[in-house]
């Protein structure tokens, strides 16, 4: 069982949806946190109340995951404020709808860049600070659109398949060392995620975001190597697809 108390997670993409409930779930828990994501108002307003509410320490950091150097200014701020990172929850992410083409060709980098450049960064960064220390963990949030090529966010389902490949084999190197690496891969969840995008979902088909990072980190607290904290029928429509012929 990973000791959350007294420890400290890195949030990422924690002003609002699922990373904000993480944020509230972990600080429940007795976790100091670190609180990353570009609207600072929101990660202060989170931060201010999660301390009040807890009485654990959060720090907001503004920062842009599509930034080629936010990795390294991230360590480099938490090394000079002398907080160690113990649960590294790589949480953002950037979805853009419609055909491959449509977009600016900086769009589509920034959801590589946030989704598979920054995530990686910061598994290598925080990851090895764990491996010495021998324990800690990393959650990487996928989604099941990482099962299969998805017409019209090809570039958005291509990230989260590799985000999903990455954890497991970082998963079976890491086991030796006391650290617990985790892929979760929720279908679409009830957050502002939806909205930034030319998809439309009713309420009915999306996923409550408490029980999305409540199902999560059950699975994590089982030594789990991936989840799909979702409704079964988007599970099973997640998993087929790794089973069945292409």
């Amino acid at each position: 069982m990973f000791n959350y108390r007294g420890s400290t997670a890195l949030v990422t993409g924690a002003s609002k949806g699922i990373g904000e409930v993480f944020a509230e779930h972990l600080a429940a828990r007795g976790m100091n946190l670190v609180l990353v994501a570009r609207s600072l108002d929101a990660l202060e307003s989170l931060a201010k109340r999660l301390s009040e509410k807890h009485g654990v320490q959060c720090v907001a950091l503004n920062a842009d995951l599509a930034d080629p150097d936010v990795g390294n200014w991230t360590a480099t701020e938490l090394a000079r404020r002398g907080i160690k990172v113990d649960l590294l929850v790589n949480n953002a992410g950037v979805g853009l709808s419609g055909g491959c083409l449509s977009h600016e060709r900086r769009q589509k980098q920034a959801e590589i860049d946030v989704k598979v450049q920054a995530l990686v960064c910061l598994t290598w960064l925080f990851g090895r600070g764990m491996r010495d220390r021998r324990r800690g963990g990393i959650i990487n949030i996928a989604a099941n659109a990482g099962s299969q090529p998805l017409p019209a966010m090809a570039t958005y389902a291509a990230t989260e398949a590799f985000v999903l490949h990455f954890s497991e084999a970082l998963s079976y190197e890491l086991a030796g060392y006391g650290v617990h690496v985790m892929a979760a891969c929720p279908g679409p969840a009830a957050t502002r995620f939806f909205p930034g995008t030319a998809t439309r979902m009713s309420a009915s088909d999306q996923s409550n975001s408490q029980l999305v990072v409540q199902k999560t980190l059950d699975a994590f607290d089982q030594g789990k190597t991936v989840v799909y904290p979702t409704r079964i029928s988007v599970r099973l429509g997640a998993l087929l697809p790794r089973f069945v012929p292409r």
